[in-house]
C-alpha cells in the first residue's frame, strides 16, 4: 500500500502524472448544525478543515462553501487557504476530502 502512495506522489512531482488541479487545504470558523451521516462533531462553534483538489483558490473556496452547507456546517469566518502537498491523488474532477471538525467554546 505504501509503495502505491509513493508511486503517485513521485509521478506527480516529476510530471509523469498530469492534472489540471492544484492541491489546497482550507480551514474556517463556523457553527456545526445537524451534520450529515458520516460526520461527527458536537453542535456549536467549531473549525472545519478540508483538503481540496481544484483548478484555483477561487474554485477551492467555492467547493469548500458548497460542501460545508451540504453537510451541516455554517461558515462564520473567513476561509484560510494554503497550497499544500496532497495526501490523496487527483481525480478526473475537483473534489474535497479529509474533512475534520474541531469544536471550541466561545468566550
Amino acid at each position: 500500500m505504501e509503495q502505491i502512495e509513493t508511486d503517485w506522489k513521485l509521478k506527480l512531482r516529476y510530471g509523469k502524472l498530469k492534472t489540471p488541479y492544484q492541491h489546497y487545504s482550507i480551514i474556517s470558523e463556523g457553527v456545526v448544525e445537524e451534520l450529515s451521516e458520516g460526520f461527527e462533531c458536537p453542535k456549536g462553534d467549531a473549525f472545519m478543515a478540508m483538503k481540496i483538489w481544484a483548478e484555483d483558490m477561487e474554485q477551492a473556496a467555492d467547493l469548500f462553501t458548497y460542501v460545508s452547507s451540504q453537510i451541516g456546517f455554517q461558515i462564520k469566518g473567513k476561509l484560510e487557504t494554503w497550497e499544500t502537498d496532497p495526501n490523496e491523488p487527483p481525480r478526473d474532477n475537483p473534489h474535497g476530502y479529509d474533512i475534520k471538525f474541531t469544536p471550541f467554546e466561545s468566550a
